[in-house]
């Protein structure tokens, strides 16, 4: 796998429960390199398809250059799930992306294939939706950002991260937002 021997990269395993993901998602939560958790649950095949979901908030667009890479190494075919919000934050985003994929295609000769899928769900929900469509989209990876900060109802009932990787069939990726954007609780 793409992930093994690579220090750009770090995998996590555990187990598929609370607890255990939730061990891991702490212990990598100062993390700024991208990080893979693979449960005891998770079915793990060569990468063809990456399901990114894109929503409104600005550090989606940090997934690009995660994205294009490991396109780029593996020929894989990249999904953005674009959140169907009111506003044009996600559409932003997304065309962020795909200058990002466009530029790095052209520069490093490789051609890096990529679509664009509207999700039936706004930003909000959009994490769950990725989670229970994966037999639709049959995709090997699904990469999400990592919570910048928990709230209440994360510190409560696990962060939106935590249910994903629990339902997932596929090993996901974290990408950690950098630490100068901004927080809601600092």
């Amino acid at each position: 796998m793409i992930w093994e021997g690579n220090d750009d990269i770090r995998l996590m395993e555990c187990r598929n429960d609370r607890r255990s993901v939730q061990h891991v998602l702490n212990e990598c939560r100062e993390e700024r390199r991208p990080y893979v958790v693979i449960t005891n649950t998770m079915n793990v095949k060569p990468l063809r398809r990456l399901l990114v979901p894109v929503t409104m908030l600005e550090e989606e667009v940090y997934k690009a250059e995660i994205c294009t890479y490991l396109a780029r190494k593996t020929g894989a075919h990249i999904i953005l799930l674009k959140a169907h919000d009111y506003g044009s934050h996600a559409q932003q985003n997304v065309n962020r992306i795909v200058t990002h994929i466009r530029s790095v295609s052209e520069r490093s000769g490789v051609d890096i294939s990529y679509e664009i899928v509207e999700a039936r769900k706004d930003s909000f929900s959009l994490i769950r939706e990725a989670s229970e469509r994966q037999r639709d989209f049959q995709h090997d990876l699904l990469v999400l950002t990592a919570s910048r900060d928990y709230g209440l109802d994360d510190i409560l009932f696990g962060p939106p991260e935590q249910h994903a990787i629990r339902r997932a069939l596929v090993p996901v990726m974290l990408v950690n937002p950098r630490e100068d954007l901004f927080s809601l609780c600092d």
